[in-house]
């Protein structure tokens, strides 16, 4: 079973709305209903209320603030708030103007709003929401549209319009209004894992996805291989915006001009940098349709737990007097910590013009023998293959990307040498040129410990003598660069770093020029060791060192200049 950061798993609807009573003095919290409202909210103004099972957040209680929800009712984790519960809220929030009501349309979370909105004797109105355009009419005739992410647009619009001072009526109007143009489609990798509960076995095999996808852990209505990210968008925009498919056509979109609010939402599992990668595909399926983006919000709004997926939301702006009032209500600050002001997107951003880089350098006369180029393709042919396995050493002694890293290092100089920069004919260059790739290629310390190592290598060698060079040559300009490298970092062997085969490297031509298999044998055998060592360098140094002792791995960056050294040495 998963862990979770709570004592008990059903502690934790209320432990969030503990959290969120202390982030704002202005909020206050019923624990027994579980209910967070505004405290002294204005009673001359329409109260809002929402609410439904957690596991949803930041929705519902997220949400409760100025010029959005004036409080919000919290069930257990997908399970509704019962009619008790939402007819405390009630009395909470009663003013004189009315409250409206607004719920997803889920079954639990519309009865027991309902009954409880029935009983009141104040003047409330209900509204429900359902915006999701993946099952068909015919097959949700009976039981209608799932609410999803497009519910927390209708509580901004409705909040702001109370917050003006409109009349109960306007405000359920206006809602209304959002509700009935505001569509959402959902896709996702996996299912969530609900606290408390046995992880079951994985519902899509690797390689898999759906769409369609419902915040209750339904299954979507098409399972599929994974697809291109540009081509998931498109298909995911073309189910919201479509106006020739009869069965998902919900939102009146025209196809002539529309405009829209979108909301890129997180289901509760995706990283940022896998969001807001989603927003130039986004915009470029709406463009494509002759659809305008005038406001954008990404973020987590309406998530299922930790589901690894997004839902993409589109609000057609209605060609009427409502359209200012909507986007006046969308462009509203509230106090809600669950909102964030929406951006006007442009569909092509201005980009810095690439900077002009004069890579021309004057012939060294350092020539190189036959055997120059194909010892470096062997190298990076090798250190390249070594991936997985670099890899999984750096996933337990590391942060998991030095197998990556050098493998984009590899291919950096393979591509220079089919570009003709790297070449035996002018081995100070081509050292240069290398030194450019691994810090274009390379990213983190290990880019800028080779990039350093390379143009101290390089400089070196260009004080050398024209003509062929020499093992001798190597080696003097080996330990040049070495000694330059220290002056950037304190690791000396040994230290459990790629330091440690490197200066066995350079200590065993500088003893012996000629002898290359050696010297590659005195770097693996280093590299080797690290894996007895204690870290006093590099990333490892920040690892449980009993752990990695236990695991008995080699340094990551270390095996990879010892896998570099010897297809440099066997190719020679």
């Amino acid at each position: 079973m998963p862990n979770h950061f709570a004592d008990e798993a059903a502690t934790l609807p209320i432990d969030y709305l503990r959290g969120l009573a202390h982030v704002d003095p202005s909020l206050s919290l019923d624990e027994d209903a579980r209910i967070l409202h505004i405290r002294d909210h204005d009673k001359t103004k329409v109260a809002l209320i929402s609410g439904g099972g957690s596991g949803h957040e930041p929705a519902h209680a997220g949400f409760v603030g100025t010029g959005s929800l004036t409080a919000a009712v919290g069930g257990n984790v997908f399970a509704s708030p019962n009619t008790a519960q939402v007819r405390r809220a009630l009395e909470l929030v009663k003013n004189e103007q009315g409250t409206l009501v607004v719920v997803k349309r889920y079954t639990g979370d519309v009865l027991h709003f309902g009954m409880a909105g029935e009983s009141a004797a104040d003047n409330v109105a209900f509204l429900i929401v359902g915006d999701d355009v993946a099952v068909p009419r015919k097959q949700g005739a009976l039981v209608g549209r799932r609410g999803l992410a497009g519910v927390t647009l209708v509580y901004k619009v409705a909040g702001y319009a109370a917050s003006q001072g409109a009349p109960l009526e306007e405000v359920k109007r206006l809602a209304s209004v959002v509700a009935e143009h505001v569509g959402t489609i959902g896709s996702s990798f996996a299912h969530c894992h609900v606290p408390g509960t046995t992880q079951e076995p994985a519902f899509l095999r690797n390689g898999e996805m759906e769409i369609g996808t419902g915040i209750h852990n339904e299954p979507g209505v098409l399972k599929t291989a994974v697809k291109p990210k540009a081509q998931l968008v498109d298909e995911m925009v073309e189910l919201v915006t479509s106006t020739t498919d009869t069965e998902r056509s919900f939102v009146p979109f025209t196809g002539q001009g529309d405009e829209v609010v979108v909301m890129i939402n997180n289901l509760g599992g995706m990283s940022e940098l896998e969001l807001v990668g989603l927003v130039p595909a986004t915009l470029a399926a709406f463009a494509k349709r002759n659809i305008k983006v005038v406001r954008l919000f990404v973020g987590t709004f309406v998530s299922s737990l930790d589901m690894p997926g997004f839902s993409i939301t589109a609000l057609l702006l209605p060609i009427t007097a409502d359209r200012d009032l909507i986007l006046a209500g969308v462009d509203a600050p509230s106090s809600a910590p669950g909102w964030r002001l929406p951006t006007v997107p442009q569909l092509s951003p201005v980009l810095t013009p690439k900077a002009t880089v004069s890579s021309s350098h004057v012939a060294s006369g350092l020539t190189a023998d036959a055997s120059f180029v194909p010892a470096i393709q062997a190298a990076c042919r090798a250190v390249i293959a070594a991936e997985p396995l670099i890899t999984r050493y750096d996933t337990i002694a590391g942060d998991g990307d030095c197998g990556l890293t050098l493998k984009r290092g590899g291919e950096g100089v393979l591509a220079a040498i089919e570009a003709g920069t790297v070449t035996g004919k002018d081995v100070v260059n081509s050292a240069r040129a290398i030194a450019e790739v691994t810090e274009n290629n390379m990213d983190g310390t290990s880019g800028a410990l080779y990039s350093i190592f390379f143009s101290a290598f390089a400089k070196a060698l260009a004080a050398a003598p024209a003509g062929q060079a020499t093992a001798s040559t190597y080696a003097s300009a080996l330990r040049s660069a070495l000694d330059t490298l220290f002056t950037y970092t304190s690791a000396r062997p040994p230290s459990r770093t790629l330091v440690d085969p490197l200066v066995a490297f350079v200590d065993a031509l500088a003893a012996d020029p000629a002898a290359l298999g050696a010297a590659a044998a005195a770097a693996e055998a280093a590299a080797t060791e690290t894996a007895n060592l204690v870290a006093k360098a590099g990333r490892a140094a920040y690892v449980d060192q009993e752990q990695l002792r236990k695991e008995a791995v080699p340094d990551p960056g270390a095996w990879g200049l010892a896998v570099l050294f010897k297809a440099l040495a066997g190719a020679v």
